[in-house]
């Protein structure tokens, strides 16, 4: 799997700063080397890759993963199901604004999570 989907988006990560390697920011014309550690943001998770060797020519998506190491903790990528499904919670856009009863409906909901909180301070 490749991380951006072309190199001009590459190109613009590196631009506003979004990519460093070993911890300073990289230029869309900084050369990598084996154990570099390169760092970006995308999808609202820090990714970090590790590169382990530089391929002597192109190579295809599926062999890329042969010179790289995903260092990325599991938790990070448990944080963006959190947030996928955070956003099932909200209303979808464009629904307007909420009825008389989703608001009665959010009301009780705001109120249980109250009545709980009281009984847990007892």
């Amino acid at each position: 799997m490749r991380y951006y989907k072309t190199r001009n988006m590459v190109t613009e990560a590196c631009k506003k700063n979004h990519i460093t390697v070993n911890g300073q920011v990289a230029k869309p014309s900084k050369e990598v080397f084996p154990t570099d550690k390169i760092t970006f943001r995308k999808d609202q998770i820090t990714q970090i890759i590790t590169v382990l060797d530089i391929p002597e020519s192109r190579v295809g998506a599926k062999l890329v993963d042969i010179y790289r190491k995903n260092e990325t903790p599991p938790e990070a990528y448990a944080h963006l199901e959190l947030l996928k499904l955070s956003k099932e919670h909200y209303r979808k856009s464009g629904t307007g604004r909420p009825t008389k009863k989703d608001r009665r409906d959010i009301d009780e909901y705001g109120n249980e999570i109250f009545d709980e909180d009281e009984e847990n301070d007892i």
